[in-house]
């Protein structure tokens, strides 16, 4: 129609922009940790093309070092191809074999997390900077979906305890509230699912995002995570189901008041706060004592807190 200016699709609103005090502290904070400048610039878009079947290696090398302490799982990994066309992201469309084509095209750069609430250094923050404040490294995890599937992932990303100390993390923070980005126009199942209180939101208790395990990953089998997968930083926490494992950070706030979540707000008496890999607690419709491994399909039975009890199982004493 005429008369209609249409913007290019970089355009944002001014109201997008970080404010000038957010953009300078946040250097003041980088470069008192010793980090240039150089590294603020961020990630070539070009490197983050979307992981599709048949198209070209997205980049690899990421900066990061494989841990040693977090490989053995007693499984294989799953396929790079499985895992990167087995999705499940509402925010796109309920279907999971779909996501990995409808989101192909979803934009990752610019991208900034703000973190905000009870931390000596809010404001908002690349995810290169995120990288330079805490050095990523490599950890292969089981994943285990409340849908009973599961997989074996290789994840890099940032030990999200470290970041948190980086940041200031107050004292009396009692827990962390996540959002996921919010794009109706580049993310059709928002609209097709209108009932639903978006955007997506988490959270954790503060022992829970401090424990050695807790991941915010940026990466994927030594690759920028694609947009299926939650680029381009994400949740993980390997003892949780996936529900738990919110993608597309756009905010992270520490809080003293205990925030809702989403599947918890929708359908408490099937998907608890915590949402703990307890197979002991049948889902009201189906049973969790066992799951099927994505790869070969075989039903395994699912062990206490996704195999991390040792490791996890006295933060739920009570």
């Amino acid at each position: 129609m005429f008369g209609i200016h249409v913007r290019p699709s970089w355009w944002l609103p001014e109201r997008a922009a970080t404010e000038e005090k957010i953009h300078l502290d946040r250097r003041r904070l980088l470069r008192s940790f010793g980090i240039g400048a150089g590294l603020l610039l961020g990630r070539n878009a070009a490197s983050l093309a979307p992981l599709l079947p048949g198209e070209g290696e997205r980049r690899t090398g990421i900066p990061r070092r494989k841990n040693p302490d977090y490989r053995a799982v007693g499984r294989p990994l799953t396929p790079e191809r499985l895992a990167a066309t087995y999705n499940n992201f509402y925010e796109f469309t309920t279907d999971k074999r779909q996501v990995h084509m409808l989101a192909g095209d979803f934009r990752v750069e610019p991208w900034e997390v703000e973190f905000a609430g009870l931390f000596e250094h809010e404001g908002r923050y690349s995810v290169r900077d995120l990288e330079a404040l805490v050095p990523p490294e490599e950890r292969v995890y089981r994943f285990r979906c409340v849908e009973a599937w599961s997989m074996v992932v290789p994840w890099t990303g940032l030990p999200l305890g470290d970041l948190l100390r980086r940041l200031g993390l107050r004292r009396e923070a009692r827990f962390l509230r996540f959002v996921t980005v919010s794009r109706p126009e580049a993310m059709p199942g928002m609209k097709a699912l209108p009932s639903y209180p978006w955007p997506y939101f988490e959270a954790l208790r503060i022992d829970e995002a401090l424990h050695p395990l807790t991941l915010l990953a940026t990466g994927i089998y030594g690759k920028a995570l694609p947009p299926q997968n939650g680029a381009p930083v994400r949740l993980v926490v390997p003892w949780k189901y996936g529900l738990k494992n919110i993608k597309s950070i756009v905010r992270i706030e520490a809080t003293r008041k205990r925030p809702p979540t989403l599947w918890n707000r929708l359908q408490p008496a099937e998907y608890s706060w915590l949402s703990n890999v307890e197979p002991w607690k049948p889902h009201p419709r189906w049973s969790q004592a066992t799951e099927r491994r994505l790869d070969t399909g075989e039903r395994i039975p699912t062990l206490p807190y996704n195999g991390y009890a040792a490791e996890v199982g006295s933060l739920y004493r009570d």
